[in-house]
């Protein structure tokens, strides 16, 4: 068994491939593997693929004959792994030299089932670094405890994938699969449902993972449907969390992070075709309509005015409709 799985997938990043691959040959040990999920890149992605299988140590070049998507391309991966312990990266990233033994040497000796790590965000040539919304450093925790509070950031809203490492069991449980065919969002249902089922976890600060911003395609980039199934994310997260012993505690944090995603989206509205957005306008309405009614009131009362007015218009717009339609 390698000791770590990597699962990395390309989609048309021929431009930044090279620099994903380089970074994978300077983290490179014997006992690691690094499953390369071609998601059907129609550009030279796949050549560059086939290449890295032959030279790179540790390579398995695995190809989608259908564009799936990134949780997909994911699970792909994640059906092909090995290792006892589990990281991901995308293909347009890359990380420092020797940042997968750092992190491997760190989970082993915390004996936790993940770990989280902070990242480094480019955008041009601009550096940031990007910290886990957790206080304790290095200290092993029930992942249930980073979920709250309701009304600051937490370890849930920090859902990037690759920022961290897994231990095979989890996988095993079920919990490291992604939703099939999520093309956005994809890791919000599934960093709720580490943190509400994995046993332990820890924040280890290590940022040596390099997060490319502006990426041309990108879908952060790109305001066509694909955008809109956050909706199917989001309404994933709340059914999850409201069959939660502790619902009553969580859908507050469940609820809130939902309404803010979708202010979000409509502050950026001019982005998207315009059918896209009437479709933003009508399944967002849907949306804070299938939200318990008692939790949403009370969330909306203690957001910030702009977002809340916003919230309450959308939310009036099915009340609207409704009356029109009976009229």
């Amino acid at each position: 068994m390698p000791k770590l799985s990597v699962v990395v997938p390309f989609y048309n990043v021929q431009t930044y491939a090279p620099d994903a691959l380089k970074s994978l040959e300077l983290n490179a040990r014997d006992d690691f593997e690094f499953l390369l999920v071609d998601d059907c890149s129609t550009d030279g992605t796949p050549a560059l693929l086939e290449r890295a299988a032959r030279e790179l140590p540790g390579a398995v070049h695995l190809r989608h004959e259908q564009n799936g998507g990134l949780a997909t391309a994911r699970n792909t991966g994640l059906d092909a792994a090995n290792g006892e312990y589990l990281a991901f990266l995308d293909g347009d990233d890359w990380l420092a030299p020797g940042h997968l033994a750092r992190t491997l040497a760190a989970i082993e000796s915390l004996s936790c089932d993940f770990v989280r790590t902070d990242h480094v965000k480019c955008t041009g040539r601009t550096r940031s670094v990007q910290r886990v919304p957790y206080g304790p450093q290095s200290v092993v925790a029930d992942p249930r405890t980073a979920i709250l509070p309701a009304d600051r950031a937490t370890s849930v809203d920090y859902p990037y994938a690759w920022a961290g490492m897994y231990h095979r069991r989890l996988l095993d449980r079920g919990l490291l699969h992604f939703t099939h065919g999520l093309r956005t969002a994809e890791d919000r249902p599934w960093i709720w449902r580490l943190h509400r089922e994995a046993e332990s976890f820890a924040a280890i600060g290590m940022p040596g993972i390099f997060y490319r911003r502006g990426v041309s395609t990108s879908l952060t980039q790109i305001g066509d449907e694909r955008q809109l199934d956050f909706i199917r994310a989001f309404d994933q997260v709340l059914s999850d969390t409201a069959a939660d012993v502790e619902s009553d505690l969580l859908l507050p944090k469940a609820v809130r992070t939902y309404c803010a995603i979708i202010a979000h989206h409509f502050g950026s509205i001019e982005r998207f075709e315009p059918d896209v957005a009437r479709k933003l306008r009508s399944m967002s309405t849907a949306a804070l309509g299938r939200m318990p009614r008692g939790v949403l009131d009370l969330v909306l009362d203690s957001m910030d005015t702009e977002r809340s007015t916003l919230l309450r218009r959308v939310r009036g717009r099915r009340r609207t409709t409704a009356a029109g339609a009976n009229a």
